[in-house]
């Protein structure tokens, strides 16, 4: 029997800022585990797609309109959620827009829209899924990272301040939140990923076409989904806080 056919769910994995590529493998994974899960994003109807694929394999999947910038829409889906369908036991917040402009054409609006929308949609998401999660004295809490997270690359100040200040969120949150069993993780990845985007990216950049990009050059979004289901199911004598990720092949 497939791990979609349980019964008796083990409950709701929510995941804000869940685009196509890491939130939808994301999505699939902790689906095939046994979860009902919940895709947010400010346009759910960009998630019809999946949801349909996935409902047509037997998941129960659901996607909703949040802004993750706005505390009330923030507070209004975790409140709706655990309402309606049940109690959040994992939170992956995977919102951030990779921008990369020279200094000097980085504008006060880019900048301040970088870090609302990576580190502080994670902050409010987190905050709100702790709220929750202590109550019952269990839960995740995933974040996002990148290479950003950790260094300053030329083009990137917005886009790096805005990953740094969310790993620090992150930490806080782990230690803060530990001794109460809520495990909070951040996933570095340090790669680009196997995704649409990418495969555009590289190839207006430097004419690539994605058939003769070389395997496991970049990292996939099933690879970083079983990063998530590992870290969700360590025993809490052993709990990753920081994983960090990238292939065989990356320069690091």
């Amino acid at each position: 029997m497939p791990e979609t056919a349980n019964p008796k769910p083990k409950g709701v994995v929510v995941l804000v800022g869940a685009g196509d590529a890491i939130g939808a493998a994301v999505a699939r994974r902790f689906a095939k585990g046994g979860y009902i899960v919940c895709i947010a994003r400010r346009d759910a109807a960009k998630s019809q797609g999946l949801v349909d694929d996935m409902k047509a394999e037997g998941c129960d999947v659901r996607a909703f309109s949040v802004d993750a910038r706005q505390e009330a829409s923030v507070q209004e889906f975790f409140a709706q959620v655990e309402k309606d369908i049940g109690p959040i036991e994992v939170c992956l917040y995977n919102a951030g827009s990779n921008v990369n402009k020279p200094l000097l054409e980085t504008t006060e609006k880019l900048f301040f829209k970088a870090w609302e929308l990576a580190c502080y949609g994670g902050f409010l998401v987190g905050r709100e899924a702790a709220r929750y999660m202590t109550q019952r004295g269990r839960g995740t809490i995933l974040f996002t990272g990148a290479t950003a997270s950790v260094r300053g690359g030329v083009g990137f100040a917005a886009f790096s301040s805005a990953k740094f200040g969310l790993r620090a969120v992150a930490q806080a949150m782990a230690r803060e939140l530990g001794p109460k069993n809520i495990h909070v993780v951040h996933l570095l990845i340090d790669a680009a990923v196997d995704s649409e985007a990418i495969h555009q990216r590289m190839k207006a950049a430097k004419g690539i076409d994605a058939k003769d990009i070389p395997a496991d050059s970049l990292t996939k979004t099933s690879s970083i989904a079983d990063a998530y289901w590992f870290a969700h199911n360590q025993h809490r004598d052993g709990w990753t806080h920081e994983l960090d990720l990238r292939p065989s092949v990356e320069k690091w």
